[in-house]
């Protein structure tokens, strides 16, 4: 049962996601890109957008740190790193990149597929393909370093 309520939460929570990014326009690439155009024809609309997901999160986020499990009774599993690292740095910069250059990001990607949006499929399937590569290179650079370590 608690599987059933775990992936019907999941799905409902998706849903209303799904639907806030497409109302807030985060599907729409020129406008995630008009935004990001600070030098030019900037469109400030999604800075509103990204002030109220960060006020939900941060309220959010003091709610649950003060709960021991999940509304549907499962484990809380919140970050506990704090550190910024080469790693981090890396990520969000390919992020941010990916994020200029398409107009999408993850989510409003996955989301714009259902429109049937033929540059979401093109962004998401370049997404799978540097998620795996990245899975790839990580695991043979762990490889190297065990063996470095254990000759």
């Amino acid at each position: 049962m608690q599987k059933h309520m775990d992936i019907l939460s999941s799905f409902i929570v998706g849903l209303i996601f799904g639907i806030g990014l497409i109302l807030a326009g985060m599907t729409d690439p020129s406008k995630v890109i008009g935004f990001l155009d600070v030098a030019g024809l900037w469109d400030p609309s999604l800075a509103f957008v990204m002030g109220g997901a960060i006020l939900v999160g941060v309220v959010a986020f003091r709610f649950a740190r003060k709960r021991s499990a999940a509304f549907f009774g499962g484990a809380m599993r919140l970050p506990t790193r704090d550190d910024i690292d080469r790693r981090l740095v890396l990520g969000s910069l390919a992020f941010g990149v990916g994020w200029g250059m398409a107009g999408f990001c993850p989510g409003p990607a996955l989301t714009a597929l259902g429109t049937g949006n033929g540059k979401a499929v093109i962004f998401v399937l370049a997404m799978i393909a540097g998620m795996a590569l990245f899975e790839l290179a990580d695991k043979l650079l762990h490889a190297a370093r065990r063996e470095r370590a254990h000759p």
